[in-house]
């Protein structure tokens, strides 16, 4: 009976692990394919926000976030100022009241400025094509922040969020070590395995060093910014971190240090 209840501890603690591991294989591949179509949604908006500079920038200063639902719903429904002012204030109202109570607080503001607003530019041959490219991005973005919402639920149920990291700052670290303790053996192989490390190299009459390339990007922008996160939650961090900026480096370089360190 002792051997039988043996076996099944072990047999338990087995699927356990292997359970877990399973989870860190696709919390892995989660977190990084998440963070390709955040990349994505970036470079999309990016293109999107040069295309209204081009014929219609006043939707730029109208709204403060430029990837997000709110804005590609209101650019599809007005694509172009003309289409805008033809539109009934009472729609435009009703457009931002459909919406959270944040947009609805800066309705009045919003419509004093579209009253306002002069077009840019009346070339209609120059209008017509960023139109339709600026309903296309918006289209992609706002797929995109569909996909992005479905990889949220699935990794929202298979783990709760760490309060020193956030969600998926927390997760990706997670992704990166995985669950085997005896995989690193020092510090030191860790920030060779993140890419924190830096190489030098020497030659007949200098030296000099530079980021390490053989790594994992992804990985080392996790913990750059987690190590950027600590600056406001570590005492150490936040000293170490100022005594760089004294030093004259910037915000990023300042930021690189403190993770060697």
């Amino acid at each position: 009976m002792n051997d039988l209840k043996s076996k099944f501890s072990i047999f338990v603690s087995l699927d356990w692990a292997n359970k877990n591991m399973m989870r860190v294989s696709i919390l892995a591949l989660l977190v990084e394919q998440r963070r390709l179509l955040v990349e994505d949604r970036r470079r999309n908006t990016n293109r999107l926000i040069n295309a209204l500079k081009q014929y219609y920038p006043q939707p730029l200063e109208w709204f403060c976030h430029r990837d997000t639902q709110l804005l590609c719903d209101f650019l599809i429904k007005w694509p172009a100022l003309h289409t805008l002012k033809r539109a009934k204030t009472t729609s435009i109202i009703k457009f931002f009241q459909a919406r959270s109570d944040n947009t609805v607080s800066n309705t009045k503001k919003r419509i004093k400025a579209i009253n306002k607003a002069v077009p840019l530019i009346q070339d209609h041959s120059v209008i017509l094509p960023h139109k339709l490219l600026v309903v296309g991005l918006c289209k992609q973005i706002l797929t995109l922040i569909d996909n992005i919402r479905i990889y949220d639920k699935q990794v929202s149920q298979l783990f709760n969020s760490l309060p020193s990291t956030g969600l998926y700052l927390a997760l990706r670290l997670l992704a990166a070590l995985g669950e085997n303790r005896s995989r690193f053996n020092s510090a030191h192989e860790i920030q060779i395995y993140a890419g924190l490390s830096p190489v030098t190299e020497r030659g007949e009459q200098k030296s000099w060093v530079h980021w390490r390339c053989q790594c994992s990007k992804f990985v080392r922008q996790s913990f750059i910014q987690w190590f950027a996160k600590s600056v406001n939650q570590s005492y150490w961090a936040d000293l170490y971190y100022e005594q760089q900026r004294a030093k004259g480096k910037s915000h990023q370089s300042a930021v690189r240090t403190l993770a060697y360190k």
